[in-house]
């Protein structure tokens, strides 16, 4: 049971199998042994939901004393082994350096009742896990090149429940994607908290993010390459050339922005201005024309005034991000916004969110209807909400990651590659008819 960002998903996916290969299933809620819950404490929310799941695995103890509960992630690195006294059935939590020995950890755990087990030590290297060589995989991919940060923005708790930063060796990296292409994968997405500072920590071994980009593009049979996330500081000009040079390298970026105010920026600690944010947005368009950007934003910093809200609409009007993440600010435990004074009310962070959040869903209908009449290949993730009786309607996402359904006959298309025109547009997403043969 996973919540928060994509290199959760992609740690939840790697512990799947890691059991399965060691004999374990995985099964429905009512039929488990062992629940593992992969947390997110970057904002209030995630975290909320993590108890009020927890309250409600209550009831699969209470029918089976043998059910036990293992919490990883941020909120396990920031709670620990507290858990412990509100929910006696947790008997693991572990952070993500510990995520590696979870394995035999919960093997251990199943066969003594009695033990509780915490993993939240932080590590001073990249801890490598076990790769399974074996085993089916899907289309899409991630891979974590690197753990933690060491931006230390003044509102993100991530370094404090993910680490300092460690890189993974670029070797490693090569072999799991190897190893992952060869058995069908054909979308990787590499990811770190910062992947555009990849190798300048210690934990390097002399391979740039540049570097690493243009040696996993280079694997036969991949066909697209993504990666996330991008600190807008550390993005360096061989990483901005590399999206108009090789072909298989996705015309996509998630670039966040949190702001559009140096004041804010400045608070904010993001070690770069508003001039220079644009600036590379030039230089990305330069490169690769059609390049899709997308980007976070945070409305209601403390000491963010009326003007600066201002600003940050302004940048995304000039911008015009495909899609934005944006999100209210919530004071999390321990970090130097917490501490802040002029905290903006919560009415007035909610009136700012709402009108920022009607510019984006403006801009992006208007960005989608632009493709109307292209042609796109689409790689198939899986069917559509939208059916229509008579065929099968399928989604899967564009090499700029936009959503896009359409109709087809014949099998499972999941993982397929189709050429489909555009015909319409929608808030969201796009619908499209197939035009020849899958593959």
């Amino acid at each position: 049971m996973t919540f928060g960002c994509q290199m959760n998903v992609a740690d939840a996916d790697w512990l799947t199998q890691a059991l399965v290969s060691r004999g374990w299933a995985a099964v429905s809620e009512g039929e488990a042994q062992v629940f593992v819950v992969t947390t997110c404490s970057v904002r209030e929310k995630p975290e909320q939901k993590v108890y009020s799941l927890l309250g409600r695995l209550k009831s699969h103890v209470d029918r089976n004393p043998d059910v036990f509960v293992a919490v990883g992630g941020c909120v396990a690195q920031q709670v620990g082994e507290g858990f412990w006294e509100r929910f006696p059935f947790v008997r693991l939590v572990f952070g993500t350096d510990g995520m590696a020995m979870v394995p035999q950890t919960l093997e251990r755990l199943a066969i003594h009742p009695d033990q509780r087990i915490s993993l939240l030590d932080f590590l001073d290297h990249y801890p490598e896990r076990e790769l399974t060589q074996d085993g089916a995989v899907g289309a899409q991919a991630f891979v974590n090149i690197m753990q933690g940060c060491d931006n230390f923005c003044a509102y993100c708790i991530v370094p404090y429940t993910r680490g300092r930063q460690k890189s993974r060796a670029s070797d490693a990296v090569l072999t799991e994607c190897g190893s992952l292409v060869r058995r069908g994968t054909r979308e990787l997405t590499l990811l770190g908290q910062n992947v555009n500072s990849y190798g300048q920590d210690r934990h390097g071994d002399g391979t740039s993010f540049a570097a690493l980009l243009q040696r996993v593009a280079s694997i036969p049979g991949l066909l697209r390459l993504k990666f996330t996330t991008s600190h807008p500081k550390d993005i360096a000009p061989e990483v901005v050339e590399a999206f108009g040079q090789v072909p298989n390298l996705c015309p996509q970026l998630h670039l966040p922005v949190q702001a559009g105010s140096d004041a804010v920026l400045k608070a904010m600690g993001r070690k770069y201005t508003r001039a220079h944010y644009l600036d590379i947005v030039r230089s990305l368009r330069a490169a690769c024309p059609h390049i899709a950007l997308t980007t976070d934003i945070i409305v209601g910093f403390p000491g963010e005034t009326a003007q600066d809200f201002e600003e940050t609409l302004s940048l995304v009007k000039q911008v015009r991000f495909l899609s934005s993440f944006s999100f209210k600010y919530s004071d999390r435990p321990g970090v130097r916004a917490e501490k802040m004074g002029l905290k903006v009310p919560e009415e007035e962070k909610s009136r700012r969110l709402a009108i920022l959040q009607d510019l984006q869903n403006c801009i992006t209908a208007e960005e989608l209807a632009r493709t109307v009449g292209t042609e796109a290949e689409v790689l198939v993730e899986g069917r559509s909400k939208m059916q229509d009786s008579d065929v099968h309607c399928w989604k899967g996402r564009d090499e700029a990651g936009r959503i896009v359904n359409f109709p087809a006959q014949g099998d499972d298309l999941t993982g397929k590659m189709a050429r489909v025109r555009i015909l319409a547009a929608k808030k969201h997403s796009l619908l499209g008819e197939i035009r020849g043969d899958v593959w």
